[in-house]
Parts: structure tokens; C-alpha cells; sequence
């Protein structure tokens, strides 16, 4: 860890389960792909949406342990915790259920943190679908403009670790794909998070363009480079936020990597200080 004022250096990515752009999914190489990134990006923190756990289309892959031990490769110690947010394969018809909190033997879809800091407590918020189906625009050419589908239980993962300067708060989430959803979930997530530890960085596929995250929360962002499709970046829907608490903190984006063969480019960004030496937690 730097002492150039850097009190955290996380990246958020949305894994899209290891899958290429062909839809086959080889978690291994995206794996491979995240462990090169960090030697160039060092951080601390990976927040990691969309994450299979058992299932059987990924061959019963532990995709959470795949890239913790992806990470540990060069010797360094890393902690991976997974929260389901739901026990199944998201999309199926059938055997799909809400996850309301963890059982890892159970096959399972989520949200991961991978941390090379001291890991004191997590915690997990489980967040109901809407009961409406969700319109998703259909390509031309598909016979109809949309495609009406239910809303998927979403789950947010946080993590209470020990940074240089005192405790910080990492949370991860993939909110819902329906904007005004995830904007009541995003508000539903920070009154949730009021009293874990500041500062506090929220990382996650929010599903929200552009500002939107920034203006529903009232918290400073990293950037606003675009980050999907990863091809050929048109909006902006994986961020970075910070709640620094009072402290004389900010964010500094640090690019948006591609990653295998994920639809989503990551956010790479760090936490520095904007004043003199100062301690808080």
C-alpha cells in the first residue's frame, strides 16, 4: 500500500459469470484477466457483481474462491466473502428462490469483495424485486420492441476493513435493471448503511446512467467515463462513490479496464486525502 496520501485503492467489475462475448463461460480466464489488472492497478479492494456459485452452468464453479485464489497467486493474503441474492440460476422458470442470507452449499448468483485488508465484520442487505415486470428493449429485427420480464431479487455485501488511517467501509451491489427501481434501492441501501463506519465507498453495476447515482445519493463519484457495452462504451452504469464522513477525503478515478470477456468494463479508483495526516474511524 503507497503512503502518498492513498488511503484505499479499489476496482469494481461486473463478472457477467465469467462469460465472453460469445455467452460461453470460462470464469478461469476471467480470473487470469483480474489477477493481471491488479498487478498494474494494485488495489486493495475488488468489488465483483454478478458471481456464480455452484451452478451447474458453470460447472459448479466457486467463482468467488476462483478469483481469491487468482488474486493470492503472487503470495499475498486475500479474504473473499460471497452473498447470494438468490439460490438458482437467475432467469430460469424454475427452482429459483430469494437467498435470505448465506448458505454456501447451495448453487447460487451474487455479489463478491475480495480484500488484501483485514476484514473486521460484514454484513448483507437482501432487497425485493419489484412486483412489476420490467420492459427490455429487444434488438430490431425481434418481431417486438420488448420483452416483459420479472424483476430478480438484488443482495448488497459490506465489508468493515482496517485501512491505513482507520476503518473503512467497502460495500458492493448489482441494483435492479429497471431505473426507478434501482434508485429506490439505492436509497433503500444508504439509509441501510447509515451507521457502518465512515468513510464509506460504495462500488457496484448500479444500473444507473451517467449522474443518476450522484444526484439520488448526494455522494461525489469517480468519473463518468462509459463503461458497457465493453465493445463500444456508451453509457455509464458501473460506479464508484464515496461517503468520506467528514473527513477531508476524495475519489480519483483510475481508468476502466477491460476484463475478459466481460460486457462491462471495470472502474479502477482510489480514496486520497486532501489535507494533512488525519485519522478516523
Amino acid at each position: 500500500m503507497v503512503g502518498d496520501g492513498t488511503v484505499l485503492r479499489v476496482v469494481t467489475a461486473n463478472a457477467a459469470s465469467g462469460r465472453d462475448r460469445r455467452g460461453r463461460i470460462d470464469h478461469t480466464r476471467w480470473a487470469d484477466a483480474v489477477a493481471e489488472a491488479q498487478h498494474r492497478i494494485d488495489a486493495d479492494v475488488w468489488a465483483v457483481q454478478e458471481v456464480d456459485h455452484r451452478l451447474p452452468r458453470s460447472g459448479g464453479a466457486d467463482q468467488t474462491g476462483e478469483l481469491g485464489a487468482a488474486l493470492a497467486a503472487d503470495g499475498t493474503a486475500w479474504s473473499s466473502t460471497f452473498a447470494a441474492a438468490v439460490h438458482g440460476e437467475p432467469g430460469s422458470l424454475v427452482g429459483v428462490r430469494p437467498a435470505p442470507g448465506p448458505d454456501p452449499a447451495a448453487p447460487s448468483y451474487g455479489v463478491a469483495l475480495h480484500s488484501r485488508l483485514t476484514v473486521r465484520a460484514t454484513h448483507e442487505l437482501h432487497l425485493a424485486p419489484s412486483r412489476l415486470r420490467i420492459p427490455v428493449p429487444l434488438p430490431p429485427g425481434a418481431g417486438r420492441r420488448v420483452l416483459w420480464v420479472p424483476d430478480e431479487p438484488r443482495v448488497a455485501l459490506a465489508a468493515e476493513v482496517d485501512g491505513p488511517a482507520g476503518p473503512v467501509t467497502v460495500v458492493t451491489t448489482h441494483l435492479s435493471f429497471a431505473p426507478w427501481q434501482a434508485r429506490r434501492q439505492l436509497r433503500t441501501l444508504l439509509a441501510w448503511a447509515a451507521d457502518l463506519p465512515r468513510p464509506l465507498v460504495l462500488l457496484g453495476d448500479l444500473n444507473l446512467a451517467g449522474r443518476a447515482p450522484g444526484r439520488v445519493s448526494g455522494l461525489p463519484g469517480s468519473g463518468s467515463a462509459p463503461t458497457y457495452p465493453s465493445h463500444h462504451p456508451r453509457r455509464r452504469l458501473d460506479h464508484v462513490l464515496l461517503d468520506a464522513g467528514g473527513a477531508p477525503l476524495a475519489l480519483r478515478e483510475r481508468g476502466t479496464p477491460r476484463l475478459g470477456g466481460s460486457d462491462h468494463l471495470g472502474v479502477a479508483a482510489e480514496v486520497h486525502r486532501t489535507g494533512g495526516e488525519q485519522r478516523f474511524g
